[in-house]
């Protein structure tokens, strides 16, 4: 059997565990630069607000109806996702991390008789160490696990535990549950399914296997097999390291002077390196983009791209961080305003399996070493303690005029509490 840990309107709960007054009151968080609605509570969905709608589209309407909004306090969800995490960790015998609010639980040879309970006493755990309420659906696939989780929000009865392994259970579920929310199913393969006639997710298992792979290949037919309990969908204890590695942003006000931009960069690189430093590889390419604000259309448009390839694989900062204003120079064209830019590192590979280069200069040991010292210092005192001289101290400007405190991770933020 299989688990899904699934953590309820999880930036929302994230801001209620320090604020209880919020409970049962419409609270929304916003995206980078308080754009869009990336978290709604259950009040503010009954408000009709919904998910990617741009804020200023509904700002009246939040204020009319005393919504709470939140900027998105990364710092704050990343610590809380942790804490949730290591407390799935000491109750299930494996779990793989699928996202920043979802975990999958392998249940196997575990006591049928008893996973109903053991789930529920998991989503309990949870809530009493972290504050966050977390749904857990259990199935014989993951598919069927993510469907379950589903079922724990919809029905309070449920009790935050979701037990769904009986065929005609199954069966009964998924003649309800539409096509396009399973999990898998984009958009463009729900589309066509719907105009083949296939609404339901029961409707998709009664397709044949063969007609499946011919139109959504061999990843179709999985979730096909899974969704008649089938395990297809393998378990990883161990997160994958990523292939690339990407920081863009969208600045609060347009860009025009090269110093600004080439600030942003230089920090969107520092980030991506120590991303790729924690995952220990290397990466032998960067590129580096910058956009204009196509929603302006009173205004001039540009959009460029530039990869530049290192000779030997490297997660140094500085390096990278030379590279990147490299591209960034061939890039920048005077005169525009810019809305966006971004770093992508590329060719990412293992540490032990790095191609070195005969007529190489460089003392990788000694960046290697200042690397380590860069990083042990930021977590012993905070991302953006040390950090390269050409991104600065200031941060490039965002919009984030809704921003709760990092009551978990910096010491004048902890909540005081008065006896």
């Amino acid at each position: 059997m299989y688990g899904l840990a699934d953590c309820n309107n999880f930036f929302v709960s994230c801001e209620r565990v320090f604020n209880p007054g919020l409970e049962g009151r419409p609270v929304i968080v916003l995206s980078n630069n308080d754009g869009c609605v990336i978290a709604r509570s259950n009040e503010a969905k009954a408000l009709g607000i919904k998910m990617g709608q741009p804020f200023y589209q509904i700002r009246e309407q939040a204020r009319r109806n005393g919504v709470t909004v939140f900027s998105a306090n990364n710092t704050l969800y990343g610590d809380m996702s942790a804490r949730v995490m290591a407390t799935l960790r000491r109750l299930a015998p494996e779990i793989e991390v699928y996202s920043i609010d979802e975990a999958f639980l392998n249940l196997q040879g575990l006591d049928l008789a008893t996973l109903a309970d053991q789930g529920r006493e998991m989503a309990r755990v949870a809530r009493r160490n972290t504050g966050i309420p977390v749904s857990i659906g259990i199935a014989p696939t993951k598919t069927l696990a993510k469907v379950a989780a589903g079922l724990c929000k919809q029905y309070p009865k449920l009790r935050n535990s979701c037990f769904m392994h009986r065929p005609e259970d199954i069966r009964k579920v998924l003649a309800t549950y539409p096509i396009d929310k399973i999990w898998g199913v984009g958009r463009r393969y729900a589309r066509m399914l719907q105009a083949a006639g296939i609404r339901t997710a029961l409707d998709f298992t009664q397709a044949p296997p063969e007609w499946v792979q011919s139109r959504m290949s061999v990843i179709g037919l999985r979730t096909w097999k899974e969704l008649q309990g089938t395990p297809a969908i393998g378990f990883e204890q161990m997160q994958q390291n990523k292939q690339s590695i990407c920081t863009s942003r969208t600045f609060a006000r347009t860009i025009s002077d090269f110093d600004e931009l080439h600030k942003a960069v230089a920090m969107y690189t520092s980030l991506c390196a120590a991303k790729l430093r924690k995952q220990g590889s290397l990466c032998g390419a960067v590129q580096v983009f910058i956009v204009t604000n196509r929603h302006r259309i009173d205004q001039p448009q540009y959009y460029d791209t530039h990869i530049e390839l290192l000779p030997v694989a490297t997660d140094s900062t500085l390096m990278l961080v030379e590279q990147a204003v490299r591209a960034l120079q061939k890039v920048f064209v005077a005169g525009y305003p810019y809305k966006r830019a971004g770093v992508v590192l590329l060719d990412i590979q293992s540490k032990a399996a790095v191609q070195t280069y005969l007529f190489d200069s460089v003392d990788r040991g000694k960046h290697a070493r200042l690397m380590e010292t860069l990083d042990g210092i930021n977590a012993s005192y905070g991302r953006g303690t040390l950090v390269v001289a050409s991104q600065g101290f200031t941060p490039v400007g965002a919009n984030r005029n809704h921003l709760s405190k990092q009551y978990t991770t910096r010491w004048e933020d902890i909540i005081t509490v008065k006896v």
